[in-house]
């Protein structure tokens, strides 16, 4: 029969804060990667500005969010644009961008799904992340990116109005830049992330509740609607 003591539980638990370290910077590492790699997949949609694209490096992000919760999920966002930075074609504000606007969506999202560890769970910090990720990115642009973009690249107001206008009739001027562009190409981002996201759930569930017990001691109740 063993006797635990001071010295052999304190080990116990630096050997288990080990394991959990090792664990987040492998599954971070990992999903950056991927996330990098999806960057590159970007396609235009219709009836938005040329300077808008749309790919899926969101979706590893959003899962270590889950997995490792939604700080780590942040880190994952800001490694994944630095690593692009030197590749960047807008001077890094096309960067800054998507780190902000990324932070948001998977903030938000793993946040709440911090109280909610279910499939269904998911859907719904995802739903809250998309809402968020609309409406917080709105004043963002408006004081943040656009500016930006006319400051350091000397790409003005009125030209970036100039160009949406040629492949969207509706914006005239910044507000219907911000409605009609900013407003619809998150949402489409949020809920195309978010629908892949929820049909990929299931496989990669094990790895988000394997990791988050490990990493956080938390061990997530069962799921029977996965059944």
């Amino acid at each position: 029969m063993s006797v635990s003591t001071p010295a052999t539980v304190g080990l116990a638990d630096a050997k288990s804060r080990r394991k959990a370290m090792i664990r987040r910077i492998t599954v971070t590492a990992i999903l950056t990667a991927m996330a990098f790699i999806l960057m590159y997949l970007e396609v235009p949609l219709p009836l938005m500005p040329p300077f808008l694209k749309f790919d899926f490096s969101e979706i590893p992000v959003l899962v270590g969010a889950f997995a490792l919760g939604p700080v780590w999920g942040i880190v994952i966002e800001l490694l994944k644009n630095l690593i692009h930075l030197p590749f960047s074609a807008t001077m890094g504000i096309g960067e800054l961008s998507n780190f902000i606007t990324g932070s948001i969506f998977v903030g938000f999202s793993g946040l709440v799904y911090l109280k909610l560890h279910t499939r269904k769970g998911a859907a719904v910090s995802m739903a809250i992340g998309t809402l968020a990720l609309v409406i917080i990115a709105v004043p963002v642009n408006a004081f943040i990116n656009l500016p930006l973009y006319g400051s350091v690249m000397n790409f003005p107001m009125e030209a970036i109005i100039g160009s949406s206008a040629k492949v969207n009739p509706l914006i005239k001027d910044e507000l219907t830049l911000l409605l009609f562009a900013f407003v619809p190409f998150n949402l489409f981002k949020g809920i195309v992330v978010s629908v892949v996201t929820f049909f990929i759930y299931k496989p990669v569930s094990k790895l988000i509740h394997q990791t988050r017990e490990v990493t956080q001691g938390v061990k997530d109740e069962a799921e029977p609607e996965q059944a």
